[in-house]
């Protein structure tokens, strides 16, 4: 179902996660949960992944996530303030079972797969990626942004988004 070398991403991933005690949450637009399945691919994941959330719709952003309505109409869906604040979304507004032995990390992907939906400020194949962390000794969440611009078709768009999110994942958890 997924590329070989994006499964060892995940599997390089998963164990350092369990390695570091380090939880992921996931919350997905433009991917439709496929980060969460290719990191449910490896065996043991259990041990590490928490959770998924497919946010669709602006709605769901705001219902599941707390992306505030304004937020939505200032900057809209596919922006850093909206990767931001899933990401930060996904961390905050859920309950961590092991917030005082584990680090938790959250990744979100906001975009345009296409083929239709962009624009000349935001064209097809345009996504933001938060990424947020919240680790047991200080309970503060730090969050960064990414935007990045993929080729191709939709699956090529969010085939890259997937490998992207892993890559923003394995990097965050070096830090």
């Amino acid at each position: 179902m997924f590329p070989a070398p994006v499964l060892k991403k995940a599997e390089e991933l998963i164990a350092a996660c369990r390695e570091s005690h380090t939880r992921l949450i996931t919350a997905e637009s433009c991917t439709g949960g496929l980060i969460g399945g290719v990191l449910t691919e490896i065996p043991g994941s259990s041990d590490v992944y928490e959770r998924g959330h497919i946010v669709y719709s602006n709605h769901a952003k705001s219902v599941l996530l707390g992306v505030l309505p304004d937020t939505l109409n200032t900057y809209g869906a596919v922006s850093a303030e909206t990767a931001a604040a899933m990401a930060q979304g996904a961390l905050r507004h859920h309950p961590r079972e092991d917030a005082e032995t584990c680090r938790y990390l959250a990744v979100s992907v906001t975009g345009i797969a296409g083929p239709g939906g962009g624009n000349a400020e935001k064209p097809v194949g345009t996504v933001w990626f938060g990424c947020a962390v919240i680790s047991p000794h200080d309970q503060t969440v730090h969050t960064l942004t990414e935007k990045h611009i993929f080729p191709g078709d939709r699956h090529a768009v969010r085939l890259a988004a997937i490998d992207k999110a892993l890559d923003l994942l394995s990097d965050k958890l070096l830090t």
